[in-house]
């Protein structure tokens, strides 16, 4: 512990200059350190090529280009973001096909209560370049285009209801949404070297198609949030057309619990965290702290029960890295043999015993084992 004391003190000390007044406020309790994972260190990979801590054990549950187990729903190539959502004692986990040329969209994966599969099907098809995403407290899936005028889809993961283009969201390399039911907005980040993060604001809570898209602001340390004058993005992107607008590295994915909306940027290897509460802004992890295990941060999801984060790597050594919330970070798993690819998709099922990912040149896969529910 004095190690890391000492640490944070010198990541803390080295950057306190290049942080602004609303930054600093909170940078005392971050960035995370490297420690000790919870669950202990990895063993060695199992028959699926995975390195995971004891007790914990992986399957493929849907290789890309061949059909589902039990289905006749041939599973999408370069699995991106994803999603799991309650249905009934079993669920469905949702997952992004990160194709270009209108080859994109998303699927979906439907499991019984002994989470065996019981169907897989289509819910978006004909879009480009569906990245992140994220869900809504009403059961819906926004499929996010990472292309320079991209659109954000509402799609329905039990594929009942066709999926409905969102335009009020706005027009920009979309990556990944987090929904925000306490000041009922929705947070979206931006996959530009100098892209932005913003929040749409819907007319009505619960309905898309109408509302106001907002960018962050940062002048003289203090942040705000100020409406786009044309969320359409053409001629000028939206990320140009406020003065002020707060920069971001390459954002990536992110997720909302309890007051805060944690995001991640590539270009920078960093995680944040907006404390929507008191509008503040810090930096929750960076690679530049000695040993850091963490390169090419992508898609971000939590548990549940204790808020661990789990960060993916685009590339990197292909794991996904838990962040505690007494700011330690480690591994938590290690794909071996495809390192070409990316990590993709960390999402818990609704019980929070099963983590769903991809490995997008390759196929999406399910972990079991004993993930804590306390502290």
């Amino acid at each position: 512990m004095e190690r890391r004391s000492l640490l944070r003190a010198a990541v803390i000390g080295a950057g306190a200059a290049a942080f602004s007044g609303s930054l600093w406020r909170q940078a005392a309790a971050y960035p995370a350190l490297p420690g000790p994972s919870p669950y202990g260190a990895l063993q060695a990979a199992d028959a699926n090529g995975i390195m995971l801590p004891s007790g914990f054990t992986s399957r493929l549950i849907a290789r890309s280009g061949q059909k589902v187990a039990g289905t006749n729903y041939t599973w999408h190539g370069a699995p991106d973001g994803g999603e799991c959502f309650a249905d009934g004692s079993g669920w469905i986990y949702v997952s992004n096909a990160e194709l270009s040329s209108g080859a994109g969209g998303a699927g979906a994966i439907k499991f019984n209560s002994s989470a065996q599969i019981t169907g897989a099907y289509s819910i978006l098809s004909g879009t480009n370049r569906n990245c992140a995403g994220g869900s809504t407290p009403w059961n819906t899936w926004l499929s996010c285009e990472e292309v320079p005028t991209g659109y954000v889809y509402e799609t329905d993961p039990w594929g009942v209801n066709p999926a409905v283009r969102r335009p009020a969201m706005g027009r920009f390399n979309h990556e990944a949404a987090a929904s925000d039911p306490v000041r009922k907005v929705i947070y979206l980040t931006e996959d530009a070297s100098d892209g932005c993060f913003y929040r749409f604001v819907p007319t009505t809570w619960g309905n898309l198609s109408s509302g106001t898209l907002q960018v962050l602001k940062e002048v003289s340390g203090v942040l705000s949030w100020a409406n786009v004058p044309d969320p359409d993005g053409s001629p000028t992107p939206t990320r140009d057309q406020v003065s002020g607008a707060k920069i971001f590295n390459g954002g990536e994915g992110c997720w909302y619990r309890n007051d805060i909306c944690y995001f991640t940027t590539k270009g920078d290897n960093r995680v944040w965290a907006y404390h929507a509460a008191n509008n503040t802004i810090a930096i929750v992890y960076d690679d530049n702290v000695p040993g850091a295990p963490l390169t090419g941060v992508d898609n971000i999801t939590a548990s549940a029960a204790v808020g661990d984060l789990y960060v993916a790597e685009d590339g990197g050594n292909m794991e996904i890295c838990i962040i505690t919330p007494d700011d330690i970070i480690a591994p938590f798993l290690r794909v071996l043999n495809q390192s070409s690819s990316e990590i993709t998709g960390p999402a818990f099922n609704p019980a929070g015993n099963r983590l769903y990912f991809s490995s997008q040149d390759f196929g999406t896969y399910e972990v079991t084992g004993p993930f804590r529910t306390s502290l």
